[in-house]
């Protein structure tokens, strides 16, 4: 056994699990074609492939320069080849780390290894990512550029990874890393300084409203609400907060309302540097709360050096209403959507009754009509009946539509409505596209998009539209669990594994996640991981987790509780969805109750089914007819997907 510093390489075929699922000679001869390449590239820069890790290569070098320079070499021989052959790409992500390795009878272990193996997964299809400790070794060494990522916690890794994205080529030649970064902006919720505490959603409100009229800015990339939120009342400084989001330049500051009178303080600051960009003190009028966000927009723009286009312009200073009754009302219905739990907790504002009363203080204001149209859809099947629901969102979005044919919001409720209710899958797709073509930093319209391209099973389409949301929205724990699911889906069941436990990790009390791991555990052969898993489900309290906990314990060979839930009946335990349902009668192996309860479940209007008919769970059933008549009746794609997909439930 013998201890040394080396720079470790781990690299991975993209994609070939799932390729190989779909035309298994193809891949195989693609994999022996990728080897051919790569071997002699490791042995011309003195690398030693330790071993093949089925579809990629651990190695070995003596140098980090040598590890990142084999690297280029070989992304540089697999672009060469793309570009002239005809068949399908090669792609690999690259890792590399530097560190003490011990051999072993030819292997070498360590946290240096490990830590590779972690970083490589970050990189993007094509492309390299190196940890803090080799950016240090060849930062002046490469014609490259290199871009800090924002921190990922890595696995079973206690201490926090620097780690870095190697930029070659064209792409490295475009502006520095100050100016690409600068044009990824976050605004930081604005500080209540206001006499009555109460007035905190006029604060919160205007956070978002800025937020909207900045995105409008093709050219910026701002960061959701939903991810910077958690920065309300920080002291972090904004060097850490840019680190934190990815992004070159913040937005902070405060807001003072009295009586009819606005002091809107803000500055725009450079993270890199902490240099204030621009900094300016609002005294006006309420009525003037719309000029303040045109002219926060456009001196970022003039500041960053974004040209604004004429139809931005037009959009930036158009006023969503006149009526300021209406406006604030607005403001107090959306800071209520953030709160609402939909159980009429105490305390807590309902925000459909103040989005109903915008819009009668001003029935021709749009934004109050698109934001209870998402309200409605949203709370469908959750807390509002929707037969009742979808009919009057489907109002409101007329409405909306007719008020402003260009409000983002509103398309992104008509394709959730197309989608969710209507099951028209075209004009859905459309739907998310207009929106995000008119919002390119709306999170919540690329999600939804990525839902509906993995209900059809475009699931490369799907993981694109997904990261692009993760992207502005780095925070936003839902984009990573469906990323995940994504993952499991394309059969990379150890990407799934990493990011289905990151997001446990924050929010422990996720009982659909952890089902989902679960489910991964048992896929993996990680049976014992899976019944832990299944026992903290069966903690959960609500109807939800026990029918969860019952199906994974059934589906890990322990039936008894599946039994007793279906033999007591679901009404006795409260509401579940009766796809989720089905799946536990089929792990328990009654077929019949099974497709009954589907059955049920599509004529009274659920979605489930959608997201649920692809899982693993209903192969039992997969070649019934009535299962079949389902896939139709949904327009469903009637081919099996090839790949293995969670049996979680709707993301709603």
């Amino acid at each position: 056994m013998s201890r040394r510093l080396a720079a470790i390489m781990f690299t991975d075929v993209v994609g070939y699990t799932s390729s190989a699922q779909d035309d298994e000679a193809g891949a195989l001869a693609r994999l022996e074609e990728q080897e051919g390449l790569v071997r002699p590239l490791i042995a011309a820069r003195g690398g030693r492939a330790v071993k093949s890790t089925g579809d990629g290569f651990l190695v070995e070098f003596d140098s980090a320069l040598r590890a990142v320079e084999c690297a280029r070499d070989i992304l540089t021989a697999l672009d060469e080849r793309n570009s002239r052959v005809a068949s399908a790409a090669i792609l690999l992500r690259i890792g590399i780390h530097l560190g003490d390795v011990e051999e072993r009878d030819g292997d070498i272990f360590g946290d240096a290894v490990n830590i590779a193996s972690r970083i490589q997964p970050l990189a993007p299809p094509g492309g390299v990512c190196i940890s803090g400790p080799v950016f240090d070794q060849v930062r002046n060494k490469l014609p490259d550029r290199f871009e800090k990522l924002p921190p990922t916690p890595l696995k079973h890794v206690r201490l926090p990874i620097d780690v870095y994205r190697v930029v070659r080529g064209a792409e490295a030649s475009g502006p520095p890393p100050s100016a690409a970064s600068r044009s990824r902006l976050a605004v930081l919720p604005l500080a209540n300084i206001s006499p009555d505490p109460k007035d905190e959603y006029f604060a919160d409100g205007l956070t978002e409203e800025i937020i909207g009229a900045l995105s409008k800015l093709r050219e910026l990339r701002v960061i959701a609400r939903t991810s910077v939120g958690q920065y309300k009342g920080t002291t972090k400084p904004v060097s850490q907060i840019g680190s934190e989001l990815g992004v070159g330049t913040v937005l902070e500051g405060s807001v003072r309302k009295a009586a009819n009178r606005l002091r809107v303080s803000l500055q725009l600051i450079d993270t890199g540097t902490q240099e204030h960009i621009w900094a300016e003190q609002y005294d006006r009028t309420l009525d003037d709360v719309f000029a303040v966000q045109a002219d926060v927009a456009e001196r970022t723009a003039a500041a960053l050096r974004i040209e604004l286009a004429g139809p931005e312009r037009s959009s930036i200073e158009k006023r969503p209403t006149s009526n300021l009754e209406a406006y604030e009302l607005y403001l107090r219905g959306v800071h209520a959507f953030r709160q609402f739990s939909g159980l009429a907790r105490r305390g807590e504002a309902d925000p459909i009754p103040l989005f109903e009363a915008a819009i009668r203080a001003d029935p021709n204001f749009s934004l109050a009509y698109s934001a209870l149209a998402n309200t409605y859809i949203g709370f469908a099947g959750a807390t509002l009946d929707p037969d009742v629901a979808f009919p009057r969102a489907k109002e409101l979005i007329v409405r909306a539509l007719e008020l402003d044919p260009d409000s983002s919001d509103a398309h992104t409720a008509r394709g959730n409505l197309a989608f969710q209710h209507e099951r028209d899958w075209p004009l859905a797709e459309q739907e998310f596209r207009r929106a995000i073509a008119l919002n390119p930093s709306s999170s919540d319209a690329r999600f939804w998009y990525s839902l509906l391209l993995g209900v059809l099973q475009r699931y490369d389409e799907s993981v694109e539209t997904v990261s692009a949301a993760i992207a502005v929205d780095p925070f936003w724990d839902l984009l990573r669990s469906e990323l995940a699911q994504l993952e499991f889906q394309r059969g990379n069941l150890p990407t799934a594994t990493r990011l289905a436990e990151e997001v446990l990790e924050r929010n422990p009390d996720q009982f659909s996640m952890r089902s989902f791991l679960a489910v991964v555990y048992m896929q993996s052969g990680r049976v014992e991981e899976a019944r832990q898993q299944a026992e903290r489900i069966a903690a959960s309290p609500g109807p939800m987790g026990e029918l969860a906990a019952a199906t994974v314990e059934a589906w890990l060979g322990s039936p008894e509780k599946a039994r007793a839930l279906a033999d007591r009946g679901p009404t006795a335990t409260g509401y579940v969805s009766r796809t989720l349902l089905a799946q536990m009668y089929l792990a328990i192996g009654d077929r019949e109750r099974a497709l009954a309860a589907l059955e049920e479940d599509v004529r009274s209007g659920g979605t489930s089914f959608a997201f649920a008919y692809q899982s693993f769970g209903f192969d039992p059933i997969r070649d019934e007819p009535r299962f079949r008549a389902l896939i139709e009746r949904f327009r469903l794609p009637t081919e099996p997907a090839p790949r293995l997909v969670s049996p979680s439930a709707s993301p709603r």
